[in-house]
């Protein structure tokens, strides 16, 4: 049989999907990708809001990450970077802090701030120069605890934990008390120093979309649910019955597959709300911590403090809440409204869009930062994909994406191809 003949499915339009049809495409076959929603992205989506680009939450890309080096055109996504560091809010007032060895406009502020004391500014650069040596393989291998502890045991102040560490790593891993696994934290904070963050000009989408652009021989289904995958076959929700030689399932599996009812993933979740404002209180490109146990807020950013492609003349603000909570939608943007002036003396003009993200991150446990694909198998002709296989990161989406698709191509060629990027990532 043709290549382009066998009938090859892919559930769910994610980073992880389209990256296992961009290596199905590479050796010759035409996939198909079945995508419940009407477009590309998965978690990683943007909506376009009274002229304003509102991404699902949020979101940073690291230019670090390996495999995005490897599968992204960063020229034409137009990038815009961050500066290394954070404005926190504490006592009624602002201080900015940074590593001033990436950006020299943050050593004075960063040197004279209050947040932290010496001793923990001198183990932040102790910090730094451990993980820029550590490779990410090493990472990995390491036994686990939980970030918090981690700090801890780093010998940090419990000052600088709750002023600096919560409010930034709360925001990145939504989960306000860091108990996230000290492997992501040692591997976020080494991404973090090897690289950028970045936003791409048009908003976080055009990371897919320029992943689906480089496909020419996939088949896209969109508004296509699927109710379950057994052998040979995909059933949509409209009972509509697809054959199928191989299936690759970038989406959770749990309720696709009859015997994997009690292997649901966990997940976290978060809240995006997004505002008007007339000006903004932090001028330069910094994300905006709130260190006060009293605010519901974790973090906040002015995205039209990057370069974006919106056309309105005043400021776009996103705030971030991963606290628990039980107000309603409108109790809840009233509240946000309240610590905005109250904490960081932010009056808002408009409300604009509430997100409530129920499936955020994958809540995982003993992570992983490879996968060999022929542990992406999960029956003779199934195979599972997504960020659950490793840790939760557009990284870890684009490898196992990768490997599922070359679990199917093995198997198609009896295993003449062979992990081709072993090893490559670390």
């Amino acid at each position: 049989m043709e290549k382009s003949a066998y009938k090859i499915h892919i559930i769910g339009a994610g980073i992880s999907g389209l990256i296992a049809a961009q290596i199905l495409e590479n050796h010759g076959y035409h996939p198909t990708i079945l995508e419940a929603t009407n477009s590309v992205g998965g978690r990683v989506k943007s909506d376009i809001v009274d002229g304003y680009t509102l991404d699902h939450g949020f979101q940073v890309l690291l230019t670090s990450y390996p495999a995005a080096k490897k599968y992204l055109n960063y020229d034409a996504l137009e990038l815009q970077e961050f500066l290394p560091g954070a404005t926190i809010f504490k006592d009624n007032k602002q201080q900015t802090i940074g590593d001033p060895l990436r950006s020299f406009s943050l050593l004075f502020p960063t040197l004279f701030s209050s947040i932290g004391t010496f001793a923990d500014k001198t183990k932040i650069l102790k910090l730094n120069i451990l993980l820029k040596k550590k490779k990410i393989a090493a990472i990995f291998k390491t036994g686990e605890t939980s970030t918090l502890q981690y700090l801890q045991d780093f010998g940090f102040s419990d000052e600088i934990i709750n002023d600096f560490f919560k409010p930034f790593f709360s925001g990145i891993f939504l989960d306000p008390n860091l108990e996230t696994s000290s492997r992501m934290f040692e591997f976020v904070y080494k991404m973090f120093g090897d690289g950028l963050a970045v936003l791409p000009k048009n908003g976080i989408q055009e990371i897919p979309n320029q992943l689906k652009l480089n496909l020419k021989n996939t088949t896209f289904k969109f508004n296509s649910p699927v109710k379950e995958v057994k052998d040979k076959e995909v059933i949509l929700q409209n009972d509509t019955i697809l054959k199928s030689n191989f299936t690759i399932i970038a989406t959770e599996a749990s309720n696709l597959i009859s015997n994997l009812k009690n292997q649901e993933t966990a997940w976290k979740s978060c809240e995006s709300l997004y505002f008007e404002t007339d000006k903004r209180v932090i001028q330069k490109p910094l994300i905006g911590l709130i260190s006060d146990e009293n605010s519901l807020i974790n973090n906040i950013f002015y995205h039209t403090s990057l370069a974006t492609s919106t056309k309105n003349n005043k400021e776009l603000l996103s705030v971030t809440v991963v606290k628990e909570h039980q107000l309603t939608d409108l109790n809840l943007i009233l509240r946000v409204t309240e610590d905005l002036k109250r904490f960081c003396n932010i009056d808002v003009k408009k409300f604009l869009k509430h997100y409530h993200i129920k499936k955020a991150l994958p809540k995982l446990t003993n992570l992983q930062y490879e996968i060999s694909s022929t542990e992406t198998k999960l029956k003779a002709t199934v195979f599972l994909a997504g960020d659950q296989l490793l840790n939760g990161s557009l990284n870890a989406a684009m490898i196992a994406g990768e490997r599922a698709a070359l679990g199917v191509i093995q198997t198609l060629e009896d295993g003449l191809i062979v992990d081709e990027l072993t090893s490559e990532y670390s």
